[in-house]
């Protein structure tokens, strides 16, 4: 996994998951306390997310919400984006562009 980026914007690249949680886990709390208005995460160069990474995600949510800031995601793979409707954290997370759910393969 990597993370490249500022306070404002965060790519995410690699495979998010149980091995490297507690790392991305502290550059996100790290880059949302830093900084201040949206904290955009582009996930355009993430391969693949288990649950523990999703965690991750809506835990670096719900810290940016209490900071007063919004965490957006962008580029979010179609796999990722049918694992958001499916458990429907996309009505709760903030998505550039949107998800377009009739466009998704049925599962």
């Amino acid at each position: 996994m990597h993370i490249r980026g500022d306070h404002a914007e965060l790519l995410v690249g690699g495979r998010l998951d149980v091995r490297t949680a507690a790392d991305a886990r502290t550059v996100l709390h790290g880059a949302v306390d830093d900084g201040a208005g949206d904290l955009v995460l582009d996930l355009s160069e993430l391969d693949s997310w288990d649950a523990t990474g999703l965690g991750v995600i809506m835990g670096a949510h719900r810290r940016a919400g209490r900071c007063g800031r919004r965490l957006v995601l962008r580029g979010v793979p179609a796999q990722m984006q049918r694992l958001l409707v499916a458990t429907r954290l996309h009505r709760i997370l903030a998505i550039e562009g949107g998800i377009g759910v009739e466009s998704l393969p049925r599962v």
